[in-house]
Formats: C-alpha cells, structure tokens, sequence
C-alpha cells in the first residue's frame, strides 16, 4: 500500500512538474516571439539611433517570423535601405529587385524604383569611367518617370537624368575633340551629331555646333559649315560658341570675296 501511495506521489509530482515547465516554455516563446508591429517599432528605433546592425537583424527576424505580414514587406525595404547607407550597394539593389518582382502593386514601389536608381548613380565617379552605370541609371531613373510620373521622387529623377545625359554628352563630346585634333573629321562628326540628336538639353550641344562647323570646314564643306553656323546663331545668339564660329565663317567669306577679285582681275 506504501509503495502504491509513493509512486502515485512521484506520478502527480512530474505531472505538476511538466505542466510547470510547459507553461515556462509557453510563456517564453510568448515572449520571444512579439508581435509584428512590435518587431518592426523595436528595428525603427534601432535603426534611428544608427545602430543598423542590430536593426539589419531585428528586420531579418521579422521577415522570417511573419513573412506574410504587411511589416515584413516594409523591413524588406528597410533591409535594402540599410545595405544602401552602408554603400554596400550590391546587396541593395538585389534586396530592391527582389521586391520590385515579389511585390509589383506595392503602395510604395516607386520609392523602390527610385532607391535602386539611387545605388547605380551614386557609383558614378566619373563620366569617362563609368559608361556602365551611368546607362543603368539612366534607366532606372527613366522607369521611375514613366511608371510613376506623379510621384514625389518623379522630379528628382528628372534632374538626375539631366545630369546623367550631361555625363553621357561629356564624353562623346571629349572623345569628338580628340577625332577632330586627329584630322579624323568623319569620326568628329558622328560624336557631335549624338550630342545634337540625343542630348541637346545638355550644355555642350552649342560647342557641338561650334566643332561641326570647323570640322565641315576642314573638309572643305563649305554650305555645311554656314549652314550648321546658322542653326548655333539662331539657337544660342549669345554663345561664345557661336562668336567662334561667326569668325571662322567671316573668314569664309572673306576668303571667297577674294578669290572672286582675283578672277575678275
């Protein structure tokens, strides 16, 4: 009877002992494991006090814990934002592309488009160096201005297109002056004729105009050299650009009166 009443004993001890520990565990993973609101609030504040570390891994956790949620949507933004202020601009634009095809009617896909566009401008360095992302940027900020022309970062990409084109324009107008110094007249003027066809809002299509007209002259094109002198002289009056090719078409006349008297005479 003794041995009956002790192991029932035991038994009722590990009961209320399990019960115990799965009502610890219960209340641990509980605790562990927040809401997503909470999740993200906690990310927020890390990530304002600029410890993106912890932040990058609060962000991951939520994505992980609640992939379905609209938070773990926004810490995939914030994930792309973080690798974007580290300069670690690889591991961004594949986090923004990754939402851009996961998520393509995302309330806030143009503030996507416009960060991707960011991470390729933002490694132009220089005009000459780097073609490659100056082209993906232009790109980018373009499909920010066609999907999203009503958008807040819809102006802004439109000045870096600016800018990006002015870069393109720089250097085939760079790679024009060496053709023209290298009496390659041809190769001269197909680089300027990009410039006027493709980048006239940019500030070097007047001493596009300007070069083609010395490079006609060169050529002994003479009509094609007043011709394109007018066209700078009705576009931009009060160039110095034009200035140049007044007097270089000056002498042009000059040149032909003289051959004239020396007919006649």
């Amino acid at each position: 009877m003794l041995r009956i009443f002790s192991f029932s004993f035991i038994i009722f001890f590990l009961c209320i002992n399990c019960s115990d520990t799965n009502n610890l565990q219960s209340s641990l993973k509980e605790k562990e494991f927040d809401s997503p609101k909470e999740i993200y609030t906690e990310a927020m504040i890390l990530f304002d006090g600029q410890n993106y570390e912890n932040a990058n891994d609060s962000f991951m956790k939520l994505t992980k814990l609640y992939p379905l949620s609209n938070e773990a949507i926004q810490a995939e933004i914030m994930l792309g934002f973080i690798a974007y202020v580290k300069m670690d601009y690889e591991s961004s634009i594949y986090r923004f592309k990754k939402i851009i095809n996961k998520y393509p009617s995302l309330k806030n896909l143009d503030y996507v488009y416009y960060m991707k566009a960011m991470c390729n401008y933002e490694q132009i360095t220089h005009h000459g160096l780097d073609g490659k992302y100056n082209d993906l940027a232009l790109t980018d900020f373009q499909q920010v201005v066609k999907r999203f022309p009503k958008s807040e970062y819809a102006k802004d990409s439109r000045q870096k297109i600016i800018l990006i084109k002015s870069n393109k324009a720089a250097k085939h107008m760079n790679i024009g002056r060496f053709y023209l110094k290298e009496k390659k007249y041809t190769a001269a003027l197909n680089r300027f004729k990009i410039i006027i066809e493709n980048y006239s809002m940019t500030k070097f299509t007047p001493e596009a105009l300007h070069r083609m007209v010395e490079a006609y002259y060169e050529m002994g094109m003479i009509d094609e050299s007043v011709n394109t002198a007018s066209i700078l002289g009705h576009n931009y009056p009060e160039s110095e650009w034009y200035k140049y090719s007044y007097n270089l078409i000056k002498n042009i006349e000059e040149d032909s009166l003289l051959k004239k008297l020396k007919k006649i005479f």
